[in-house]
């Protein structure tokens, strides 16, 4: 790890007036230290922001607010997310292993870094850590990569399961900068790589992710994460699936559907859901409508199994919903 300076803001004014070109800000670490100690990541300012006043858990609008710097473990476990949203409570549990959950913060898991081996490793090339240089993973070891939204620039896969399940929930995320605080829809804060890999959100530079705003909405309540994978613990997703549904006489009155491990962003899947309104809680009808779930997939010479499985996971989801 290459020498750096560390400082402890106390509030938001002072750790945006610190920050500058080549600083990091540093929540639960367990990304941002990593990637410093690969020397993938090499800030000379570390801000420390776990002071900062952006915790808690509370209603808003009808809805929830949840605080950047909340631990992972104690979101899943909150009353007011395993109540109304348990599709959130079962992608954090999905995610990392135990340890990590009670040290990792929602800002900080929004915001992780791909697992792409090739990125990971300063030794070859990589668009997003060196844009230009190349993406070695599409000729190469693929196996885990994305097969949407990809480009000919990256096909690294987006590491989060939670903002998989925001994304079906229609979560905004709040972000604080100098001029003040703004909210952006998750679903579009995320960019596609195209020809510039590296930027990877809307985030400004020196901003923060203040916290997650998520909408009152029947369909939560009905709602799970179904994350297929190598081996069942701190393994990230082959494919995975959030899925939301409201129903009325056994007939499915609004779905809401997000696939993981398979594209470049979280996924939503606007067709599945059309398919899926009005369809009954029926395996022959979670089957038709889950056919175009992967349409516009480029698959890579070892991940082309992913399409089909992202059908079935889908499927899976649907039925542990039905049951």
């Amino acid at each position: 790890m290459k020498p750096f300076t560390l400082t402890a803001p106390l509030d938001v004014p002072d750790a945006l007036d610190q920050f500058r070109a080549g600083s990091a800000y540093l929540a639960g670490g367990t990304t941002l230290v990593d990637l410093m100690k690969l020397e993938v990541l090499t800030p000379g300012h570390v801000l420390d922001i776990s002071l900062l006043p952006m915790h808690g858990i509370r209603p808003e609008d009808g809805g929830v607010y949840i605080g950047a710097l909340e631990r992972m473990s104690d979101v899943a476990e909150h009353e007011l997310i395993t109540a109304a949203y348990p599709v959130l409570s079962q992608a954090l549990t999905a995610s990392a292993s135990p340890q990590l959950r009670d040290m990792a913060t929602i800002g900080g898991n929004l915001l992780q870094r791909t697992r792409c081996g090739y990125f990971r490793d300063p030794a070859v090339a990589c668009n997003k850590r060196v844009p230009g240089s190349g993406c070695p993973a599409i000729e190469g070891a693929n196996r885990m990569h994305a097969i949407l939204g990809t480009s000919d620039a990256c096909v690294a896969t987006h590491p989060s399961d939670l903002a998989v399940a925001l994304v079906a929930l229609d979560a905004s995320v709040e972000l604080i900068g100098d001029g003040g605080p703004r909210r952006v829809p998750l679903a579009g804060f995320y960019r596609l790589p195209g020809a510039e890999p590296h930027l990877e959100t809307d985030l400004r530079a020196g901003e923060l992710v203040a916290g997650v705003a998520i909408p009152a909405l029947p369909a939560a309540r009905r709602s799970v994460y179904v994350k297929v994978r190598d081996r069942q613990s701190y393994e990230f997703a082959l494919t995975s699936a959030a899925v939301a549904v409201a129903v009325s006489d056994g007939v499915i009155a609004e779905a809401r559907v997000a696939a993981g491990g398979v594209g470049t962003r979280p996924w939503r899947l606007p067709a599945v859901e059309r398919a899926l309104a009005g369809a009954p809680m029926r395996q022959e009808a979670f089957e038709a409508a889950v056919a175009h779930a992967a349409d516009g997939a480029r698959p890579l010479s070892q991940n082309g199994f992913k399409a089909a499985l992202l059908r079935r996971t889908i499927i899976r989801a649907l039925m542990t919903l039905a049951a």
